[in-house]
Order: structure tokens, then sequence, then C-alpha cells
């Protein structure tokens, strides 16, 4: 395998991984995405809280539609799973990628995470199935809604939802309450019915939403949908590996603009802390972006750097790449010819 060398790689495909990409690119850096595919934002059957952006487009179209935008710009987009990142050849960074190598100087990780899923039978995910209170409790407001799990989380969920509607049931689902004291002296004093008992069965609608939960003990209960709480894998392998330093709950540290404790790697999106949504993971991707464009730009030239190489001769700009530089006179003049056309 031949190493294909960029200024920037960035491992994952989401919306924070692409705006990134976008940011790098379009600031004249060479930018790979390498992507698995799937994650959090593919599985939307409807985008919610994205301004701009109606309720109609799911998750795939959203994807599909940032994927042909960072393309369409000049980077570089690669199908494919990340395996390891080393030190490279000509590059600071290695990275394997099932039948490709790439070399970067900078590395933006934005490979998110994973709901802990309950054991089924479950109502399916987007359709009774939730995973983003922030996102989806509008959808609720005046509905019968469900919260599964066990732990503090769950009963907190459960209290905030009361914020929409006057129907929520905490389904423990045989599992021996774990939140604390004070969590429990709360719900207590909030219009929440715990049910223990586990479910057995899922009734769905014509158009395939929840209609209702059977529960062992043979009771039947109406819901439009709800939330399962059972914390968050996250995907910081690589993070690890390259010896980033890691929160207590997985994720990665990160600074205000996604740089980590190792040089020249940076963090976005679900992998760090924060709400995870897609406007602020969207934000953090811009952010590292940026930041990698003020980090590798070559000009302005230092004082220091002058008096080491001179000054700028006028065969060294612009610092763009050919092939980057041929992308955006292609870009410009197609939508020139669109403006015309209008």
């Amino acid at each position: 395998m031949t190493e294909t060398d960029y200024d920037v790689a960035v491992v994952g495909g989401g919306p924070a991984g692409l705006t990134a990409a976008l940011y790098t690119t379009r600031l004249g850096l060479d930018t790979v995405v390498v992507d698995r595919g799937g994650g959090r934002a593919a599985m939307m059957q409807d985008t919610h809280n994205v301004i701009g952006v109606t309720e109609d487009v799911s998750g795939v179209e959203f994807l599909r539609t940032a994927r042909e935008q960072v393309q369409a710009y000049g980077a570089t987009y690669h199908r494919g799973f990340v395996s390891a990142i080393g030190d490279g050849d000509d590059r600071r960074f290695a990275l394997d990628a099932d039948d490709a190598t790439f070399g970067a100087d900078r590395v933006v990780l934005a490979t998110g995470f994973s709901d802990a899923k309950p054991d089924p039978p479950l109502p399916p995910t987007g359709r009774g199935l939730h995973y983003c209170l922030h996102c989806d409790a509008y959808m609720f407001v005046d509905e019968s809604v469900y919260v599964m799990g066990h732990g503090d989380s769950a009963a907190y969920v459960a209290m905030i939802m009361l914020n929409f509607t006057d129907e929520v049931d905490l389904l423990t689902r045989g599992d021996d309450p774990t939140w604390g004291d004070e969590t429990d002296r709360m719900l207590r004093a909030h219009p929440v019915d715990v049910i223990h008992e586990d479910v057995t069965g899922v009734n769905r609608g014509p158009d395939g939403w929840l209609e209702s939960f059977e529960f062992e003990d043979g009771t039947v209960r109406e819901y439009r949908g709800g939330f399962p709480m059972y914390g968050s894998e996250y995907n910081n392998d690589l993070a690890a590996d390259l010896g980033c330093d890691l929160n207590d709950d997985g994720t990665v540290v990160a600074d205000d603009h996604g740089r980590t404790s190792v040089d020249g790697v940076y963090a976005v999106g679900d992998l760090v802390q924060g709400h995870n949504q897609i406007p602020v993971a969207m934000g953090q991707g811009a952010k590292a972006g940026i930041a990698i464009h003020m980090d590798l730009r070559p000009f302005p030239r230092s004082v220091d750097d002058i008096e080491a190489a001179g000054p700028v001769d006028a065969d060294e700009v612009p610092a763009m790449s050919e092939s980057l530089r041929e992308t955006a006179r292609a870009f410009r003049e197609a939508a020139t010819e669109a403006a015309a056309d209008d």
C-alpha cells in the first residue's frame, strides 16, 4: 500500500467531522475524510433543531448532502475503517484504513459514540424509540411517554418530560432502581408512574409507530414514544492509542477548539463532553477547522521565520495546492453559470 498525503485527515463522517473537513478544505488545506458509515445522525428518520433544514430531511439525506458539499470544495472522501494511527513517513501521522494508508499533519477524531440499547422487545428507532431528549421532546407534547432505565439519568429524564406532558411512565423493566436517595425523594414528589414489570410485547400502528407495550403482568399501556437511558459507549480506541487524555465517562479531553492533550490531534462532536446535538457538533467542527488553518497556514511569515528563511518570494504564493486551486476555480465558474441561468 502507498501512503497518500494530506494536510488534514478527519476520522468520522458525521456532522462534526464533515464540518471540520468543510472548513479545512475551504481554508486551503488538503483534507481527507475517512468514514466507516453509519452513526447516530444516519439513524435519524427526521432532522430536528438544525436551522435551515426542514423536518422531512432524513439523517441519510442530510449526511449525503454534506458529503457532496465537502467533495465539491475539493476534499477527498474515503469509505473505510481506520484501525490504527501511528507515525507517518513524510507526514506526522499515518492512518491505516482497510486497503489504504493516509499521511496527515493533523488528525481530527470525530468517531462519536453508540447508545447502549435495552433488550428487546422494542419499537423501531425513530418510531417510538428515541435517543435525543432535546431533539424529540417537542414531538411528545401532550402525548403518553415512557422512559426506560433504572439509574439517576432515567429518573431525571422522566421528570424533565413533565415539562411537555402529564403522562410519563418510568419503566425499570424488572431491574432494581439504582438512583440515589435524593433522586428518589425528587421522583416521589413528581407525578411519574414507576413500572417495574418487564416489557413482553410491542404493538405498532399501520405507520410503524409505537402504539403500546405489553407487560409481564398482562397489562397493556399506550405510549406515543419514549427514551431509553442506558448510557453511551464512546468510540475512543484511536484516541486512547494515541495517548489522548480521557475523562472518566470515556469522552476525550479537548479544549474549546478541539485540541487534545496530543499535539496535532483534535476531537470533536459526540466524542467530547457537551450536548450531543448536530448544531453543537457542527460548531465544534468549524472551530477545530479554523484552529487547524491558523496552525498550518504558512502566511503571514513571522519575523523569526523571515530572519531564518528570508522574505516571501512571489513564486511561493498562493500556498494552496494546485488541485485545490483548480477545484476552487471550477466551483466558482459553475456557480457563476448557475447564477446567470437564473
